[in-house]
């Protein structure tokens, strides 16, 4: 179940002069020292931005917009391990990277909850939730992509139908969606592998 999931540049190379060979004859060391072409690093183009490790936990317990359900089951599947993912990027613009937070469950992971934190001057505040069954974000180039397990009637929890993948993008102070991309699952690659069939009983007598 990302994302809480930067933008790339493309810059464009010039190139002077032409190609061939030299009349003078061969090129002076010093010469040649003094006319080889520098390297610059790329203008504009932002580099690696550290990001601060928060706690994803006590952000979770923190949260006021977290409902009773998903804080009653952020417990510990094993010690002090969390079924809970984080993710960190650019997807406010804000000068700190955001946090994207999924919670799953234990036995499958299965998405329950995910969550976006904007670090702010006075802390971490929540800009996005979605609370669902098979929902799980991620971060890509700038955009928060959410999926959304779908269910028909009948479907187990670990076999659902189909999936949403929707792209939100900031704008101004709150995400807008972007883009809806629907898939459905095939229900028929795999159906019957690994069953054999019952034995049968000896006749009678």
């Amino acid at each position: 179940m990302a994302g809480l999931a930067a933008f790339g540049l493309s810059l464009a190379a010039c190139s002077t002069g032409g190609t061939g060979s030299r009349d003078e004859g061969a090129a002076r060391t010093d010469e040649v020292a003094a006319t080889a072409p520098t390297s610059a690093a790329p203008s504009g183009t932002p580099g690696p931005r550290s990001a601060e490790r928060v706690d994803p936990i006590e952000l979770l317990k923190a949260d006021p917009k977290l409902s009773r359900q998903v804080k009653a089951d952020l417990k510990p599947c094993a010690a002090d391990s969390y079924p809970v993912d984080a993710s960190y990027g650019n997807l406010t613009d804000a000068p700190a990277p955001d946090v994207v937070v999924n919670v799953m469950t234990c036995g499958d992971g299965i998405g329950i909850g995910t969550y976006v934190y904007r670090n702010l001057s006075d802390g971490y505040e929540n800009v996005f939730a979605a609370e669902d069954a098979g929902v799980y974000s991620t971060i890509d180039r700038g955009d928060l992509i959410v999926t959304k397990q779908v269910y028909a009637k009948g479907d187990p929890v670990a076999y659902p139908s189909g999936e949403d993948v929707i792209t939100y993008r900031w704008s101004g102070n709150r995400f807008t969606q972007h883009d809806w991309v629907h898939n459905d699952y095939s229900r028929s690659v795999g159906e019957g592998e690994g069953l054999e069939p019952a034995p049968s009983e000896p006749p009678a007598g």
